[in-house]
Parts: structure tokens; sequence; C-alpha cells
């Protein structure tokens, strides 16, 4: 199975890997940096660079829902040899733009302390959560309390509990349509101090003021009980 280097350190921007398995345009590493689809947050994009220097596009990662294992998805047509060794290399500025996005989330789950039943990182620099919130919300009220937190400085920590330990602690978990990552035995806490703490999967900031500057866009009613907010960087 492909070491997750990027489950504990995000910063992590490239990585010496060889090649355990292929098929069609798909290639699974002994480990990687690249961040696979999943929680809301979108595969990572990249290159891999052979030892000739030669550089092959990674278009999206993914990982298999029954297998677990992370597949790095190519362009059509290429080839690469059996236990070749490489260089892995994500889309750094794609990557940090969804960090700073996936953090937003979190300071928003601060604000709005309710179940979130949905939510979503887009390239172009925009996500959403949905709430089970029937009432409405001020937007410019949120707007400010979000940038408050997104320029304050709170320390990102990860901690490891065990399923079990989650299991007993239900409140830990804040998505209803998405489940944090188990049956390793373990599951990773993400905390931004004093602020936030959840169990996680996904890549962050080191500091909420990493953040920076963000705009509530839109206030949405879906449905008789969701509110769906979308926010974007500034």
């Amino acid at each position: 199975m492909t070491k997750e280097l990027f489950r504990d350190d995000g910063y992590l921007k490239q990585c010496d890997a060889s090649i355990v398995a292929q098929t069609e345009n798909k290639v699974a590493l002994n480990q990687t940096v690249f961040y696979p689809m999943g929680g809301g947050q979108p595969g990572d994009t990249g290159t891999l660079v052979r030892e000739n220097g030669e550089s092959v596009m990674v278009l999206d990662t993914i990982k298999d829902r029954d297998s677990g294992q992370i597949w790095h998805i190519l362009e059509a047509g290429i080839e690469l040899d059996e236990n070749e060794s490489l260089s892995a290399k994500i889309n750094w500025e794609r990557r940090h733009k969804i960090m700073r996005l996936h953090s937003c989330m979190h300071m928003l789950c601060a604000i709005i302390p309710v179940p979130v039943t949905g939510g979503s990182i887009r390239d172009e620099g925009t996500a959403r959560l949905d709430f089970d919130l029937p009432e409405p919300l001020d937007k410019a009220a949120l707007d400010a309390q979000l940038n408050e937190l997104t320029h304050a400085d709170h320390p990102m920590m990860l901690s490891w509990i065990t399923d079990d330990e989650l299991k007993s602690q239900p409140d830990l978990v804040r998505t209803m349509s998405v489940q944090p990552p188990m049956g390793s035995g373990r599951v990773r806490l993400v905390k931004f101090d004093q602020v936030d703490l959840q169990p996680c999967g996904g890549t962050h900031v080191a500091n909420s003021n990493e953040i920076g500057a963000v705009t509530i866009q839109s206030i949405k009613k879906k449905g008789r009980l969701n509110r769906r907010i979308t926010v974007a960087l500034a």
C-alpha cells in the first residue's frame, strides 16, 4: 500500500518514489505526496519526473474505495517501466490554495456549530459547506467573523486517536455526509488552537492566519433545513 506522506506533512512538495503497479493510464507508487480526491477535497495534480528528465503529467489523484490503493491518473498513452524510480511533484500553487480553503471551512464550522450535510472545494478558489440550519444567516456578520479568524493566530496541530476512541466521542464528527477515514486502527484529528477540533484526512495550513482574506460569496437555502455557504479567497 502507498505510504501517504501528505498525512503528516501537507507542505511536502515532492518525494522520490517507485512504481509498484500500473493499469491503463494509472500508476501507483510506493509513497506519494499527492492527495487523492476525498472528503470534499479534490485530488492533486502535478508531474512525475523520470530519471532521464522527462516529465509526465498527473491529471488527478484518486483512491480505490475497495483496495485503498492510491492511483495517479496520467495522460492517455503514457507507459512507464515496472519498478521505475522517479520524483513525484505536486502542483504546489494549486495545492496551497486548496489547503487555505479547506482550513477556512474548519473556521466556518467553528462559527456555525451545527451538523454539516455536505461540502466541496473547487479549483477556481471557492469552497462551500451545507449546514443543517433552517434559520437564515446575516451575511455581513458572518463575513466579519470569518475574516477575524482567518487573520488571527491559531496554530494547526495534528494528533491521532484510535477508531474506538472516536466511536466513543461521536460529537467530534461534524459531517453527516462524509465520515472520517477509519479502518486502519487510528484516526487523525486536526486542531486549530482555541477554534476547532475534528477528525479530517485533508491537507491544511499551519496557522489560520495563512488563510488570509476571504469573502462570503453567497448563502442559499437548499431544501427545508439546509443552508449552503460559499466562500472565496479574496
